[in-house]
């Protein structure tokens, strides 16, 4: 062993986080051996702290720090609109719209049957049952616009559209500043599709 075992151990942890690699995790490793105690201290402290306070919300299965998340509590919110996500995350970019001002749903996934992930992995059961029992009117199905998200909506609208609730999928197409010699051909073509009038 080259690095003491409290050292390998903490840069064998951190390398199984997503995204960090044998280099990146010996490198923070190292960042966190030099910070004052006080401070490696308070890190670990959030850690666990996140732990042990951040649960899923009863209802929308987003981050929660109670049995409700700040969205689903929100007596202001449209319960008659749901709009429909892979992650927690996802909120977060949609709540950076102002756009929407109804509530929410995490799958916690998309379908992917090549890694196993199924309807019975995601919160697809859940879902179903709130649409009467929270007289949902409208359910915007914003999944992630690539294979798995794509396959995710067209099957959530073939389990919805039966119960009489309204179901729309976000729009997508290229984004603004993107060049068209750039673009692949699913996104150009979906541009087009939703392309609309313009005024004189």
């Amino acid at each position: 062993m080259l690095y003491t075992q409290p050292l390998q151990v903490l840069i064998d942890e951190l390398g199984r986080l997503p995204g960090v690699g044998p280099k990146s995790a010996q490198r923070i490793a190292f960042y966190l051996l030099r910070v004052p105690q006080e401070d490696a201290a308070r890190l670990a402290q959030a850690i666990v702290e996140m732990k042990e306070r951040t649960t899923l919300c009863t209802r929308c299965f987003n981050v929660a720090e109670g049995e409700l998340c700040g969205v689903c509590a929100d007596p202001q919110r449209d319960g008659g609109l749901l709009c429909v996500v892979e992650d927690p995350r996802d909120i977060v970019a949609v709540e950076r719209t102002n756009e929407h001002r109804g509530r929410y749903h995490v799958l916690h996934g998309a379908l992917n049957p090549m890694e196993g992930i199924g309807p019975d992995q995601l919160r697809v059961r859940e879902l179903l049952g709130r649409i009467d029992a929270e007289q949902v009117e409208e359910v915007i199905l914003c999944t992630n616009p690539n294979l798995e998200g794509e396959a995710t909506a067209m099957y959530l609208a073939k389990l919805l559209t039966p119960l009489g609730v309204k179901v729309t999928r976000i729009a997508s197409g290229l984004p603004v500043g993107g060049d068209l010699e750039y673009a692949d051909e699913l996104t150009l073509g979906r541009a087009l599709e939703g392309r609309r009038e313009v005024g004189t």
